[in-house]
């Protein structure tokens, strides 16, 4: 498939007072992306934190403690997922959940649902400081290419665009497109995220494709602050734009950002460019691994 038509998420979080309104203002929400012609949609990292208003209040500021409780309601997460990417047929990438991984195990889990309801995931691999040291939340898995319908797609959560290394590794693998879901709760994390995601299309020649959770919600420490604005990136070469920016919603605005993306141009980019990033990355990585000669003028 050479055009792909895709939707990313400002999600805003709520809280909720029961499951039936967490299931229908997904519902509707998935709706929205999927009437301005999406066949993939991103919704962003953490974003699932607003089930936490189902849980007992006094949890609400205790994140650690929040953990256990929350994997009582991810089959009934994965199971609205399930129906959404059946009913409407479409590829869907969740917001990603704290999922336990192994016994007293928790990691940053994002389930990418296929058409037909089934589903893989991909793990963080980096964690924050708050994560790691607040949340107790860990690396999971590897890396994994998704082979679909729409072509080969990789994800990134937040942090972890911001290195090189695992967007190379998936490129390689012969990724179009990366995914890259966000939770940050300042501007100085957004812009950090965005400009990782922008570095990856460009040393890659691939589109990537910015969704981020957007979050007021005084009443629960993990998800209190969230900002951002969804944006998708290509390399700045020919038939692409100049800015190397294809289409941005606006800060802190909740909703869907339609793009159709042709990947037969980042294809011909890496082919035939101004410039060959993707091709050069190898001999680029082997002239750093030779090492710096420290030079006394």
């Amino acid at each position: 498939m050479t055009i792909l038509h895709l939707a990313a998420a400002a999600y805003p979080v709520s809280q909720l007072a029961h499951w039936d309104e967490y299931e229908a203002k997904l519902s509707a929400f998935v709706a929205q992306g999927v009437a301005g012609g999406a066949r993939l949609l991103v919704l962003p990292e953490y974003a699932s934190l607003e089930l936490v208003s189902l849980l007992p209040a006094h949890l609400w500021d205790d994140v650690r403690a929040q953990l256990p409780d929350l994997q009582a309601l991810l089959p009934g997460f994965l199971e609205v997922h399930a129906r959404l990417s059946r009913q409407h047929g479409v590829y869907l990438l969740a917001a990603s959940f704290p999922a336990e991984a192994a016994a007293g195990h928790f990691v940053n889990r994002a389930f990418f649902f296929a058409p037909d309801g089934t589903y893989r995931f991909q793990d963080k691999q980096m964690m924050t400081r708050f994560e790691a040291e607040e949340w107790g939340v860990e690396a999971g898995e590897g890396l994994h290419v998704f082979e679909t319908e729409l072509g080969r797609i990789g994800v990134n959560i937040c942090y972890d665009s911001e290195f090189p290394d695992f967007a190379a590794l998936q490129v390689a693998a012969g990724i179009e497109v990366l995914l890259v879901p966000s939770f940050t709760g300042s501007n100085h994390g957004y812009h950090r995220v965005r400009v990782g995601s922008m570095a990856r299309a460009l040393e890659h020649q691939v589109y990537a494709v910015h969704a981020p959770c957007l979050a007021d919600a005084p009443w629960s420490y993990a998800i209190e602050t969230a900002v951002g604005a969804p944006a998708i990136y290509a390399p700045a070469d020919n038939g692409l734009p100049e800015t190397g920016i294809v289409a941005a919603g606006q800060m802190n605005v909740p909703g869907w950002l339609h793009a159709a993306l042709d990947l037969s141009l980042t294809a011909e980019v890496r082919r035939d460019g101004h410039v060959l990033n993707a091709r050069d990355s190898l001999p680029a990585a082997a002239r750093a691994r030779a090492g710096v000669d420290v030079v006394k003028l």
